[in-house]
């Protein structure tokens, strides 16, 4: 699913992340850990060409996003779903059409602006909705919504684009311990029936520990854990988080 080889990665010229190498296959579910500022994001985000990639081999969806063109990155965006903290909904929208929006790779965006789907499409998307349990707001504004029902749309509008891989940047950070939970639920309840890949960057160790197969733990400019949970010791912990126990 996704393959990096030496990869540096950073904005302008200069890297945040350097000789990275990694290699995740389809139907893992893993959590990247690390303190704020260490890479996390912009790890993530590179996944997608968001982030410029200076060096090294990167692929993901067999597509070379170290040397993709415009074509390429539309047909891995196409591929990818793109959890944000901030939910990126349009708050004017209910949840139905923020969910069809996820669409735009499979309709015309004149259809999707004058809002016209076909029937298969609003079944696929009641579907989505469905399954993260907020059919019954589909006609509710989305600025209406709690934090924990917007994460979830965000969700469903990722799914009805039928990804192969989803990536979910601090996807509960915002949200209180019940919903945060609930959240989780679902990327893992996605994760194993449908047997789609999951990147989480997580600010919750436990919940890592809890929901993860796998975990990175990213430091000073590079990758210094990857194991199961079970591996992850606190001497493991300690090196991902000893800049903030050095400053205490």
């Amino acid at each position: 699913m996704i393959f990096l080889q030496d990869v540096s990665i950073g904005y302008q010229h200069v890297p945040v992340l350097q000789n990275i190498d990694l290699q995740v296959d389809k139907g893992e579910f893993i959590g990247i850990i690390g303190l704020s500022g260490a890479g996390k994001s912009t790890l993530l985000k590179s996944m997608v060409g968001k982030t410029k990639i200076l060096s090294g081999e990167y692929r993901v969806c067999n597509l070379p996003v170290h040397k993709s063109s415009k074509k390429g990155m539309k047909e891995l965006r196409s591929r990818v779903g793109f959890i944000f903290q901030g939910y990126n909904l349009v708050n004017r929208l209910n949840v139905l059409h923020n969910v069809m929006s996820g669409m735009l790779k499979d309709i015309s965006l004149m259809r999707s602006v004058i809002k016209f789907y076909n029937a298969a499409e609003f079944d696929h998307a009641y579907e989505c909705m469905k399954l993260v349990g907020i059919e019954q707001l589909a006609l509710k504004r989305s600025d209406e919504l709690s934090g924990g029902e917007r994460q979830r749309t965000a969700i469903a509008r990722a799914l009805v684009q039928n990804p192969e891989l989803i990536l979910a940047d601090e996807p509960v950070a915002a949200l209180d311990p019940k919903s945060a939970v609930t959240v989780m639920d679902i990327l893992q309840n996605i994760n194993r029936s449908f047997g789609v890949t999951v990147i989480a960057n997580l600010h919750h160790l436990d919940l890592a520990r809890r929901y993860c197969s796998r975990i990175l733990g990213i430091s000073e400019g590079g990758i210094i854990f990857d194991g199961s949970p079970a591996e992850l010791c606190s001497q493991h912990v300690e090196l991902v988080y000893r800049r903030r126990m050095l400053a205490a």
